[in-house]
């Protein structure tokens, strides 16, 4: 059983806001939207690091062209210092990749706890914003990751077994780390409006289901609609191409799409 993790309070004085990108499944396009709405927030004027918390599966590096000589796993054993591992990315953000295939790091252990919540604090006060690109899943090292943002970014599409996997990782999210407020991003919809529908339809099945077992349920938990990303064919080929969305076809529907996303999350 997955242990309960209440959410990080920051500590005072400017911080980074911290986002966790997080999916219910694998293949919704989780790191395609991170990677791609970090380059739209810089474009926005922030000073943007997305970290790869997918410690096990690693690939945030293979969507962004990058072969890092050093990463988190470095900066975990000791081998290299933080600041070597952060690195340039296109579309004007920082990274901090891990490495793939890494068995040891797929689960919650002192260490990783310890790390994971160390370099949060080192790196919170040098950027405006933090997306933390997580494992998909509800494993304990997704929900510690998760566990250390302000908010949370649930990436769905409308195939049935996604929206079954979102509605299970926001109702663990919700009892576990008493979260009232995920924001929601529905990618590859078939039509605009589709992803108003889908959020109504979680929305419908967390009042029903989970806010009734809320520590509080006269505290209603509600689902953010933060944007919608069209299926877009531009997308397979930037992604085949390692390059990102909007710097390759900026002009296309998925990027706009992207774009329209940072901005809502950049509004005050």
């Amino acid at each position: 059983m997955s242990t309960p993790f209440t959410s990080t309070s920051p500590p005072a004085g400017k911080r980074a806001r911290i986002v966790a990108v997080t999916s219910g499944k694998g293949g919704v396009g989780k790191t395609f939207v991170s990677a791609n709405l970090a380059a739209a927030l810089a474009r926005l004027g922030e000073r943007v690091l997305v970290l790869d918390a997918d410690l096990g599966l690693a690939n945030l590096d293979v969507v962004l062209n990058l072969f890092p000589k050093i990463t988190l796993h470095d900066v975990f054993t000791g081998k290299a210092q933080l600041d070597d591992a952060i690195l340039p990315a296109p579309g004007g953000f920082s990274v901090l990749l891990a490495g793939s295939g890494l068995v040891e790091y797929s689960r919650l252990t002192p260490e990783v706890r310890d790390k994971l919540l160390e370099i949060i604090e080192t790196v919170a006060p040098r950027f405006d914003r933090i997306l933390i690109d997580t494992g998909a899943g509800i494993s304990d090292v997704v929900l510690y990751a998760v566990s250390l943002a302000h908010e949370v970014l649930v990436v769905a599409t409308p195939e049935p077994t996604s929206l079954t996997d979102a509605y299970a990782t926001i109702k663990v999210l919700a009892t576990q780390q008493q979260r009232t407020s995920v924001s929601l991003v529905v990618n590859q919809v078939s039509r605009a409006g589709e992803g108003r529908i889908i959020r109504g339809q979680l929305q419908q099945v967390v009042d029903r289901f989970v806010t009734p077992t809320m520590a509080d349920p006269s505290v209603a938990v509600r689902l953010d609609l933060v944007g919608e990303i069209p299926s877009d064919i531009a997308v397979r080929e930037a992604v085949q191409k390692r390059q990102l969305l909007l710097e390759m076809f900026p002009g296309s529907e998925a990027a706009k799409g992207v774009s329209a996303v940072a901005v809502r999350m950049a509004a005050p």
